[in-house]
């Protein structure tokens, strides 16, 4: 039997191409081909290069193919909320809008007017994002590309689609949009139909571990890929298979998916729709196997990438580890802002802002670019910190342990004041928690392992690298 999967895992600032193999007592990961994923500025907004990052991935895929001649299936994994629309034709109207284009603003005042924002959370449990889907279509309302609209697909699906040729949403990124019903795990299609959204174009949904096809004749050919491989449905919101990943034992334990996001929070069996909840702020998004992750999104490592940008674009190249290092030298104490502000949300010089979000609450300004890393550094940890006692106070959950994955476990300064803030031991890893976790679930459709959630979170226990943090400011050690 074939052993080998491929994960395609598509992250808002970068993309990977990783073959799995997995066995009785195996789990590797390899990169293929990894790729940049940058927004482009076009007269009418932000947009995604969805082109080229179609491009990539089938370069990606084809490099697979060669590494590993086993190789069986596919899972596409990525961001929430976004989507592109396709004619009557399936052909794609227009390039996808960047989350981070400004013209949501004007959705969600449509949206509210309709069904206001208490409601709206007590029916769909979604954190207020002013660029959730639901407020990207309300906004463009009465507009060419919706009008013409035959199906919306999130964009894993039309990686999807263009893979493999179904038209689909895979639950988890559904429950991403802010018109999924978490109770019922369907589209809210009421909800839809009384904002005055097509309900016409939200496709079947299917779960992660669902046979989605055979791969095109055309891009086999083109990629040189198996005959036979096949698309196989994953967690494919990148949160959803990102907590698959997360290697916890047993159920007393919250998660920190860190990239250019940070979503802090804990695993529940059903969604917690209350006021106090809506109140907090907290997402009811759907995880694999039904779970249901409910944490806070905050700004995340957005903060440092989008100031390492801004200090590279001034000339020559930012050395971050060095710059972490010399932060990590600060003394306790500094400044702190607040990372859920939306004034960080959208690219541009970073470093300004922070300075005068600073400035704004009566701290003084990082006067420095380490004094700066640490600033952001401290308030992640106080954010993450604030998320997950958030959680347990309005969950009931019980937390003896935070798990940090994805990116930021590698930031032993980020890790070590996360664990501090929260007053929790914190183990860090793996970074390539998501592309794990969607390898797993390939591997259990397959039949290459079985078992729950539990039993693929052994599998990464078992085989990956972790480390471990206590709340005591001192060095990290190793997981025994």
């Amino acid at each position: 039997m074939r052993s080998a999967v491929a994960a395609v895992d598509l992250g808002a600032s970068s993309g990977r191409v990783m073959v799995g193999r997995v066995g009785p007592n195996t789990l590797e990961l390899e990169d293929a081909h990894r790729f940049a994923n940058d927004p482009v500025a076009l007269p009418d907004g932000l947009h995604w290069d969805v082109l080229r990052l179609f491009r990539e991935i089938t370069e990606g895929l084809r490099l697979a193919a060669r590494m590993d001649t086993s190789l069986a299936s596919v899972g596409v994994d990525g961001w929430g909320v976004d989507y592109g629309l396709l004619d009557r034709t399936n052909r794609l109207i227009g390039n996808p809008y960047h989350y981070r284009d400004g013209r949501t603003a004007a959705g969600a005042e449509r949206v509210h007017a309709t069904v206001p924002q208490d409601r709206l959370y007590a029916r769909t449990g979604i954190q207020f994002m002013p660029f959730n889907t639901v407020y990207q279509l309300a906004a463009s309302l009465g507009k060419p590309e919706l009008e013409t609209a035959d199906a919306m697909l999130l964009l894993p699906d039309l990686i999807g689609f263009w893979l493999a040729g179904g038209i689909h949403a895979e639950a988890t990124n559904a429950s991403t949009t802010g018109f999924f019903d978490p109770v019922a795990g369907t589209w809210a299609l009421d909800l839809v139909a009384k904002l005055g959204l097509p309900t016409s174009i939200l496709p079947p949904l299917v779960r992660a571990g669902d046979p989605l096809g055979a791969f095109r004749q055309s891009v086999i050919a083109d990629a040189g890929l198996p005959r036979d491989l096949v698309l196989t449905a994953v967690g494919s919101h990148d949160t959803a298979s990102a907590v698959v990943g997360v290697p916890a034992e047993g159920d007393s334990f919250a998660y920190i998916s860190c990239g250019t996001w940070g979503l802090a929070g804990v695993e529940l069996g059903g969604p917690m729709l209350g006021e106090e909840s809506q109140k907090a702020n907290f997402t009811n998004e759907l995880g694999v196997d039904g779970r249901i992750h409910y944490h806070r999104n905050v700004m995340g490592l957005w903060l440092l990438q989008e100031s390492v940008r801004t200090w590279e674009r001034e000339g020559g190249r930012v050395d971050l580890a060095a710059l972490l290092a010399a932060a990590a030298e600060l003394p306790r104490g500094g400044p702190v802002i607040d990372v859920e502000d939306l004034a960080f949300m959208p690219p541009g010089d970073m470093p300004a802002r922070i300075a005068d979000h600073c400035r704004a609450a009566d701290q003084p300004a990082p006067e420095s670019r380490q004094a700066l890393v640490r600033c952001i550094m401290d308030s992640l940890a106080r954010a993450f910190a604030s998320c997950i006692a958030d959680a347990r106070r309005i969950s009931g959950h019980e937390v003896t342990v935070v798990h940090v994955v994805g990116g930021g476990s590698r930031n032993e300064l980020l890790c070590r004041l996360t664990a501090d803030a929260c007053g929790l031991p914190v183990v860090a890893g793996p970074v390539e928690a998501t592309a794990l976790g969607n390898v797993l679930v390939q591997a259990r459709a397959l039949g290459l392992i079985r078992g729950d959630l539990a039993t693929l979170r052994s599998v990464i226990r078992a085989t990956q690298p972790l480390r471990r943090y206590e709340p005591t400011g001192n060095a990290s050690t190793p997981v025994a």
